[in-house]
């Protein structure tokens, strides 16, 4: 392999702000293509790229992620569905506490141990592990005989006596055959998380590309922030975010990567890769010269 040639050209500043399972990580039922992922390195180290890392993903496991997968470490990771946020700096992983400041007005200031407390009454909820919570995560299994409807909306009331503004996400467990409730402040979402990195940096949405390719993404895709779904998520998926963003007129805004790019399949991090030059073509020079050096 010949080494690529560098490149002179200076690039903007970009914030890239990635899923990661199914998006960064070749970790569905897609195939990667060879070596994306060595180019996708390569390609952030040479540009003027700004990591980030947009997770449900704990401390722990986006850190575990990073190791089992070779990918690069960011310059800032937003996990826990939204209610971290962490500047990486030497390796150093750096909670930012404005973020947990910011969003915790939606709670009056107080942590999930004291909204457990308002729900103790509730006898169809069991608090999760104790490495499923944090500040402001509130994580219980539903006993699956209590309807959805009634669960989330006691589990409202009960906070809303409060004064407590809450994002109540509702799943099921299948294996475990079971419902799962994340209690959230309002604000904590990938979207409003992205909004935030992106004032505290100075850049603007312009500036931003948004990578996912999951339901739980879609908030990000629909929204004013240029984003890019991977070719491996799901037909339903990628038909629902058209129609979303074409009823809302945001349809420039959202790229589905389709493959055929150098060469490359369009999943993972591939399609990344070609969503980022769908929205900045100043980069295919740069991506042209690592593609055809490891070609």
């Amino acid at each position: 392999m010949q080494p690529p040639l560098r490149m002179t050209i200076r690039m903007p500043s970009i914030l890239l702000c990635c899923d990661l399972d199914r998006t960064v990580l070749p970790n569905g039922n897609a195939n990667e293509s060879p070596g994306v992922r060595d180019l996708f390195a390569s390609v952030i180290k040479e540009a003027n790229i700004i990591l980030a890392y947009v997770s449900g993903r704990d401390l722990h496991l986006l850190q575990q992620a990073i190791a089992d997968y070779h990918i690069p470490t960011p310059a800032y990771a937003i996990g826990d569905v939204g209610t971290t946020l962490y500047q990486i700096t030497d390796n150093q992983w750096q909670a930012q506490t404005d973020w947990s400041d910011h969003i915790g007005v939606d709670w009056q200031q107080h942590d999930a141990a004291a909204l457990q407390e308002y729900l103790d009454d509730l006898p169809y909820l069991t608090l999760q592990e104790p490495e499923k919570q944090n500040i402001h995560k509130l994580s219980y299994y539903v006993n699956l005989s209590t309807p959805e409807q009634t669960a989330v909306r006691e589990v409202r009331q009960h906070l809303d006596e409060h004064r407590i503004k809450a994002n109540i996400i509702y799943s099921i467990d299948e294996i475990a055959d079971c419902g799962l409730i994340d209690i959230l402040p309002q604000r904590a979402s990938k979207y409003h998380a992205i909004e935030f990195l992106i004032d505290r940096l100075g850049l603007s949405k312009e500036d931003t590309v948004f990578a996912g390719d999951s339901g739980n993404d879609l908030p990000v895709l629909i929204s004013d922030i240029p984003a890019v779904l991977v070719n491996n998520a799901l037909g339903s998926i990628k038909n629902n975010a058209r129609r979303i963003a074409d009823k809302n007129g945001l349809a420039p805004q959202l790229y589905l990567a389709r493959g055929g790019f150098f060469g490359l399949n369009g999943n993972y991090c591939a399609g990344i890769l070609e969503g980022l030059v769908h929205f900045h073509p100043e980069l295919r020079p740069l991506i042209a010269n690592y593609a055809r050096s490891s070609g």
